[in-house]
């Protein structure tokens, strides 16, 4: 795209003004003005071909793969026109998951070097940059040669879970497990660690009854936690979960509970993978082990998207039972509303508690609960107060029938949504349930 820049308007002007006077004055040399516009047309014309150079075109952008909420990153933005030009500006395009700080553009140094422009993330998710618009002066500041390039960088906007790890780490060293070590508890566990002098409190389950015929002397038998059990963090980011609660997508702080759980599974020896599902399965991670997989781990929630659309559980639910060949731990982020809306899930979930152990967790419904409880003032805040209360036993209904197909439940507050798991994350492995 070419256009007259600010100078060539100005000029146009100055030079019209006085021959549109001068025609008026002396009528026989009229021509005057339309030979300045034709030297303009004739200076716009060579000034805009001298500046063209889109062949040697070039652009790049270069933005960190991933950045917390709320974190401030730097876009560095290069090009080049293969020949001086007077001014070469640039602006990037990006979608609403990041916020510019200040400015999207600017002038790039004559010396060649980056224009670096700062962004701020504001929603989770895979943030993009698309294109790059750059538009530099023709030789003689008459027009603006803009073109535009399309770019493919995309950044990964992460949840921040500094907090709630620490936090998460505490829970850990309280039950020593902390930097992935097994548990060792006598008694505690299935897998078979060492044997010991039998003390008096021991159980006597504990007692090798060979070995110490064998050594003359009482030996117990020590135990520790089974570590590589299989952990499916399976998110749903249907219509429901998409519905902010305290400011923030029911989603979101299910994406921050999962990654936390992640973490502490990850250390404690154990494989994670992650599945998200709407209308249909969305998201499905490979199980990874280790502590450096939760980068990877981090980098696929990022890529759970918010959906207006109703969530799929027959489908979605189908489909990881299908994907898994050994018994899991199954920990499902969602919400419900009544009886009717959860009976499908209802009927998938108990042929997946046959197999696996199935974890829901679940956000307390707080504006329900506090419509429930408030003090009715008019006959409105009555009939309102006694449709949430009636909400609210529908839903114990649903929960009370997840419980009875074997499957177990968490209803926490939303800002203790990850520690709760954590601590029966934890208490199941205590109690040899995985």
């Amino acid at each position: 795209m070419i256009y007259p820049t600010g100078k060539a308007v100005w000029a146009a002007a100055a030079g019209a003004i006085p021959a549109f006077l001068i025609a008026l004055a002396l009528p026989h040399v009229w021509y005057l003005g339309l030979l300045w516009i034709c030297a303009m047309l004739a200076f716009l014309a060579v000034d805009a071909a001298a500046g063209r150079g889109r062949a040697s075109l070039s652009a790049s952008l270069m933005a960190p793969p991933r950045v917390g909420v709320g974190g401030r990153f730097t876009v560095h933005v290069a090009a080049s026109l293969g020949q001086r030009v007077r001014m070469l500006q640039a602006r990037v395009g990006h979608d609403q998951r990041v916020e510019p700080v200040g400015r999207t553009g600017g002038v790039l140094p004559a010396n060649g070097g980056t224009l670096d422009l700062e962004f701020t993330a504001r929603r989770r998710g895979i943030a993009s940059f698309d294109r790059v618009w750059l538009r530099w002066n023709g030789p003689f500041g008459l027009t603006w040669n803009q073109v535009v390039l399309p770019m493919d960088r995309k950044v990964a906007v992460l949840p921040d879970v500094r907090s709630a790890r620490d936090e998460a780490i505490t829970l850990l060293q309280r039950s020593a497990l902390a930097d992935g070590h097994a548990q060792r508890r006598a008694g505690q566990g299935r897998e078979f660690e060492a044997l010991k002098d039998y003390q008096p409190g021991m159980g006597r389950r504990m007692i090798d009854w060979k070995r110490s015929a064998r050594h003359g002397k009482l030996l117990a038998r020590e135990f520790r936690i089974e570590e590589n059990n299989n952990i499916v963090l399976a998110i749903d980011s249907g219509r429901l979960m998409c519905e902010p609660v305290d400011g923030v997508p029911k989603v979101d702080r299910a994406v921050t509970a999962a990654l936390l759980s992640a973490f502490i599974a990850l250390k404690g020896g154990d494989l994670v993978s992650l599945f998200s599902f709407d209308a249909t399965p969305r998201v499905s991670s490979g199980a990874v082990r280790g502590s450096p997989s939760f980068t990877m781990i981090q980098k696929r929630a990022a890529e759970i998207d918010y959906s207006g659309e109703e969530t799929n559980f027959t489908l979605a639910l189908t489909t990881l039972a299908a994907k898994l060949d050994r018994r899991s731990l199954v920990i499902v982020f969602t919400d419900f509303v009544d009886p009717i809306s959860a009976e499908l899930m209802l009927r998938t979930v108990g042929r997946l508690a046959e197999r696996h152990l199935v974890l829901f967790m679940l956000m307390k419904d707080v504006e329900l609960e506090t419509l429930a409880d408030m003090q009715p003032a008019k006959p409105e805040d009555v009939a309102r107060a006694v449709t949430a209360g009636g909400l609210l036993r529908e839903r114990q209904v649903v929960i009370g029938r997840l419980r009875l197909l074997g499957a177990h439940v968490i209803e926490a507050d939303h800002q203790r949504l990850g520690p709760a798991l954590v601590e029966r994350y934890i208490q199941l492995k205590e109690e040899n349930l995985l």
